[in-house]
């Protein structure tokens, strides 16, 4: 009558692997907000420091950009160097993501992983 509830008994394993599993994610998170990417656009006449949980921590501006008042390729050069940043951030947070699932792709972990944690990818 009750055959298949020889499974129910995984299921207390599975929870408890779950929160784990989550521990470990918000271990990662709280790491990647202290570790720090740096992008830069203009041969580095425009650097943006971003943590590995994409918050922005600093810009750096060639002050000769400013003084030529040269607007639109600094706006240019901030978008990319923020995009550059962003980008490697998120190359950071990949690797963190392979190293919590010790090596393994798997398609749409990311964004299951975050829903344990609240973080946004």
């Amino acid at each position: 009558m009750f055959k298949g509830l020889g499974n129910l008994a995984n299921l207390g394993q599975i929870a408890q692997q779950a929160q784990q599993m989550s521990a470990r994610v918000q271990e990662v998170q709280e790491r990647l907000k202290h570790e720090k990417v740096t992008g830069a656009a203009g041969g580095g006449m425009v650097e943006v420091d971003m943590s590995g949980a994409q918050q922005v921590l600093a810009v750096r501006i060639d002050p000769g950009l400013v003084e030529r008042g040269e607007r639109e390729m600094l706006e240019d050069f901030v978008a990319g160097a923020v995009n550059d940043a962003a980008q490697k951030a998120k190359e950071l947070h990949a690797e963190a993501m392979q190293e919590l699932t010790g090596g393994m792709n798997l398609p749409g972990m990311d964004q299951m992983l975050s829903k344990f944690t609240g973080e946004q990818q």
